[in-house]
């Protein structure tokens, strides 16, 4: 096995297909194969690579539309580098010979490529800073959509309420205040159930961002991170803290042995 040669095989995905043909250290073409996107892809390209024991993958777009099958080869141990659509791209206007685009050719160059680029990002299994930047986004939309339902039901208690609502409203303060609500007239009487409503939705929100924090701190908690130690740090913010750190450290490139 020592003396085999590498072999680099580059994937140009699509969302019904991958495309991946393998060229060996001088960018000669050595194989190509068109595999339909399903469940039994990865193991269909597993046993299509098997005839070349030291290997590496460049998938195009492993953030994008090759993240799924880029996630797969990592998670197998395989060495996967991200070739960025706009360097793939830019190979193929400088390739020579013409000819319309294929998938074929567009899966050559960024193998051809990723021989001579040795700056291009590995691809990391994802694991529990994945979970965590996930977890982040979304206390941040569930965040924004109870501010906003806050805000709904603040205007629509000013217009039913003498005085208007309280400030720093919650749901328990909403509530007692709409027990004070007697509508006179039927506009009043649609701005109460619409009260109603928004101050069922504003539970439901709370009672979600409480979830999704004790799911963070879980995921957290699992991570074994010092972040939490550090004075002026909510709740929240380690997650954001811990994902971000994480995932901004970028492995150094390995090279393509030869």
């Amino acid at each position: 096995m020592r003396g085999q040669p590498v072999i680099l095989i580059g994937v140009d995905p699509h969302k019904s297909s991958h495309t991946a043909v393998a060229v060996d250290v001088a960018g000669h073409q050595v194989a190509e194969r068109r595999f339909i996107v399903n469940t039994g892809t990865f193991r269909q390209l597993m046993r299509w690579c098997e005839q070349w024991p030291k290997r590496r993958f460049t998938v195009e777009g492993a953030r994008g539309l090759g993240r799924t099958l880029a996630q797969q080869l990592a998670a197998a141990g395989e060495k996967v580098v991200d070739m960025p659509s706009t360097l793939s791209a830019r190979a193929r206007l400088l390739a020579t010979g013409g000819g319309r685009k294929t998938d074929a050719k567009d899966a050559r160059h960024v193998a051809q490529v990723a021989l001579f680029r040795h700056d291009l990002r590995p691809v990391e299994p994802e694991d529990q800073t994945t979970i965590l930047r996930l977890l982040t986004e979304r206390h941040d939309d569930l965040v924004h959509e109870r501010t906003r339902v806050l805000n709904r039901l603040h205007a629509v208690l000013r217009d039913l309420l003498p005085g208007g609502a309280p400030t720093g409203l919650s749901a328990d303060k909403a509530a007692v205040a709409m027990k004070a609500v007697r509508p006179v007239t039927a506009t009043d009487a649609c701005s109460r159930d619409i009260a109603r409503d928004l101050l069922a939705d504003l539970r439901r929100l709370d009672r979600q961002v409480k979830d999704n924090e004790a799911e963070m701190r879980d995921a957290l908690a699992v991570t074994r991170t010092g972040l939490t130690t550090l004075p002026g740090l909510g709740p929240c913010w380690p997650p954001r803290s811990s994902a971000t750190s994480a995932t901004s450290a970028a492995s150094p490139p390995g090279r393509l042995e030869r």
